[in-house]
């Protein structure tokens, strides 16, 4: 075998079209060994002796895409001081662009003996690990083009590969729980009619499957264990794992960008899937663990900021060129949209404390390609100091956890929570205005894939995951829903139809709230749970989307009744292209709280009332009681101009908050208009009129049923 030199960049393995250049970064180790496997189970051992800055590398003619392989480190092994090198144990690249096979659990994949910590363990892991491989790089992406979205156009959409797709009745078999299932025009359709203008896909990153759970018979389904940052996790492909992964996720992106739909990555570089100092050695840590990984002061043991145990090592210049390579060829090479960063204030940690100026965001402040992209935070860890919402850069977007938390309380009927929520309804102002960033900085959401999907958010006041193994310890104990009456499922029709104006109460909240709404996969047809706030271990159907009946024919041949998820779709479609449709719903800049100059209009662009239509004063905001309000949007007071400098002029509206256990009888603001028409109300099983609402006109009453909103429309 012809071994050449090579160059040591790019990282990993890089096919020209004639060999494959392979280069791998270590200070811990004395030599490395780049481990070719074949078919039959052995393997051609090459050294790399060309070293340049502590990354070994070699060119080698004639390898071609498709060609697994691994690295063997031979370095000291003292925990004592955190070094774990074994050549024993076969390696992932850091930069594979692939990864085949899975891990089959066992003492071989340890550096330990069970039962041993302090021990060595010598078995070759190569039999019982996964291998990295060579890509090819070439793709015909024809005339793809990033869509581009503005944030105010914005409508996310947060989904699992694999949950979305497995139901799916349009799917052939062998398309479900795949990047080609995403592709396929029915999970397109569904997407483009229901409005979404991005995909945010959780966890695709190669991710391991937790010793401890394939022991119980679960499977890490969530996805954040990640192990390889820029392969596609290959069990999500429906036709191979030596590269073909790469072929089919790039086909998905390209298919959707099509579509019109971005293409946003859930990704994990806070931690990765080796665990803390009893777990198994895949890559990192046999490769160079203190450069790697942040470690105690006494090195056998790592720092824990994500409750996975290990973090990355944010100070580290060959970690942040990983992150940052990462992510430049994830929006380079596979086109995608934008990132969603789990546990974003781990990056922040360059030393201990949550720091926004640490080295990562530097970094993606100037890089031309990561800077240019959606980037968006979840502005949380479990270390101290670690809820940073509001917090974080001006670049950044963030999952607003207070807009979520104050969004529930209104509606299960939480005192004195009234002033909290118009300043989340209108773009959180407190959190992002003292920064220089704007509304569209907040991330909208009432649920998402941790926590109660939104049918179980009204029926449920208690967790229920027995299924995850751990006797219902799991999960948050405090998730501010409200069962409406009766845990869980019941036949009592007033709970039930309580429960859907509540779910209609929450879309219709989301979609007319000032900001970024994203929708969490399955809640626009109100999909169960059954109670699981923590399904991260469940791959199967107490996980996976359940697509409703579209209705179809009953037995005598007369249209059947759509069912509540059906309904509930309609509804949520309505609501997404009721915002899209009216750019009031989605300004780009705050609310100023008076008239706007230059509008020609003396009416202010947003005003509060009581429901006896008083204008709000500061002991109708701190009442206990107060669960009730109307908001005045001024469609003539749009204070940011369009594409052109162009005035934007749109309907005015008002917005009815009745949240209160009774029917309330509200008076439509005097001065504010004539000629009113309802659009939306909640408390109707449809929710929406579709423009055949009642009219009124300023000083009449409407009656607002409890737990209901209704939306009235003006004309411009």
């Amino acid at each position: 075998m012809q071994v050449w030199p090579g160059q040591m960049y790019p990282l990993g393995a890089t096919y020209d079209g004639a060999g494959t250049n392979f280069a791998v970064y270590s200070e811990d180790a004395d030599r490395i060994e780049l481990c070719l496997l074949h078919d039959d189970g052995s393997e051609t051992a090459v050294e790399l002796r060309e070293t340049d800055a502590f990354v070994r590398h070699a060119y080698l003619p004639g390898i071609m895409p498709g060609q697994r392989y691994g690295f063997r480190v031979h370095g000291p092994y003292a925990p004592e001081r955190g070094q774990r090198c074994n050549s024993a144990k076969l390696l992932l690249d850091p930069y594979a662009r692939a990864i085949s096979g899975s891990i089959e659990w066992g003492e071989e994949v340890y550096g330990y003996h069970f039962g041993k910590p302090d021990s060595r363990n010598d078995m070759d892991s190569a039999p019982h690990t996964m291998s990295s491989v060579v890509v090819n790089p070439y793709f015909d992406w024809g005339d793809d083009r990033p869509p581009r979205t503005d944030y105010h156009r914005t409508v996310i959409y947060e989904a699992h590969v694999k949950g979305l797709t497995m139901l799916h009745p349009a799917l052939p078999d062998e398309l479900r729980g795949t990047y080609a299932g995403l592709a396929h025009p029915a999970v397109i359709e569904h997407l483009t009619e229901l409005g979404v203008t991005a995909l945010e896909m959780m966890p695709v990153h190669q991710f391991v499957n937790d010793h401890r759970l394939s022991d119980a018979g679960l499977a890490n389904y969530w996805g954040y264990n990640t192990i390889g940052f820029f392969a596609p996790h290959n069990a999500y492909a429906s036709w191979g794992d030596r590269g073909e992964q790469v072929l089919e996720f790039k086909q998905a992106v390209k298919a959707l960008h099509e579509a019109g739909i971005e293409v946003i990555l859930d990704v994990v570089y806070n931690h990765t899937a080796e665990g803390n100092h009893l777990g198994p050695t895949l890559s990192f840590r046999g490769l160079d663990n203190p450069q790697y990984y942040r470690l105690t002061d006494d090195p056998r043991y790592y720092m824990d900021t994500t409750g996975t145990g290990n973090s990355l090592l944010m100070r580290s210049p060959h970690v942040l060129q990983l992150i940052m390579d990462s992510l430049r060829y994830w929006v380079t090479e596979m086109h995608v949209d934008g990132f969603r960063f789990d546990l974003a204030a781990t990056l922040a940690r360059q030393f201990h404390e949550v720091d926004r100026l640490s080295s990562f965001f530097d970094l993606v402040q100037q890089d031309p390609v990561v800077s240019q992209v959606k980037l968006i935070a979840e502005p949380w860890d479990v270390g101290e100091g670690g809820y940073q919402v509001g917090n974080f850069p001006p670049l950044w977007t963030e999952w607003n956890g207070k807009y979520r938390d104050t969004v529930r309380d209104l509606w299960r009927g939480e005192p004195r929570t009234l002033a909290e929520f118009a300043s989340r309804l209108t773009g959180s102002s407190d959190l992002y205005q003292d920064d220089g960033r704007r509304p569209l900085a907040s991330i909208n959401f009432t649920t998402c894939h941790d926590g109660f999907t939104l049918h179980d958010l009204v029926a449920y006041n208690d967790k229920h995951n027995e299924a995850n193994g751990e006797d219902n310890r799991d999960g948050e104990g405090y998730n501010r829903s409200w069962n409406c009456g009766a845990e869980g499922d019941t036949g009592d029709t007033d709970i039930l139809e309580l429960r859907r104006r509540q779910m209609r109460n929450f879309i219709a909240t989301l979609l007319l709230s000032q900001g970024v709404p994203m929708l969490s996969h399955g809640d626009e047809f109100a999909r169960t749970q059954g109670g699981n706030n923590n399904a991260y271990c469940q791959d199967n159907e107490i996980s996976w989307v359940h697509w409703p009946d579209p209705g179809g024919k009953a037995e005598d041949g007369s249209p059947k009744e759509a069912g509540d998820g059906e309904s509930m779709l309609e509804f949520t479609r309505a609501m997404v292209w009721l915002r899209r449709d009216h750019p009031v719903f989605r300004r780009r800049r705050f609310f100023h709280g008076r008239p706007v100059e230059g509008t020609h209009d003396e009416l202010s662009d947003i005003s509060w009332f009581t429901p006896e239509g008083d204008e709000m004063e500061q002991q109708d905001w701190q009442a206990a009681s107060a669960s009730a309000m109307t908001v005045f949007l001024n469609g003539h007071a749009i204070s940011e101009p369009g594409p052109r400098g162009e005035r934007i002029a749109d309907d005015s509206f008002l917005m009815m908050f009745n949240a209160s256990p009774g029917d309330l009888e509200f008076l439509l603001p005097v001065n504010h208009g004539r000629q009113w028409q309802v659009v939306v109300d909640t408390s109707r099983p449809d929710g929406v009129p579709h423009g055949q609402g009642p009219k009124a006109d300023g000083g009449d009453r409407i009656t607002v049923m409890s737990r209901s909103m209704t939306v009235l429309m003006r004309p411009a």
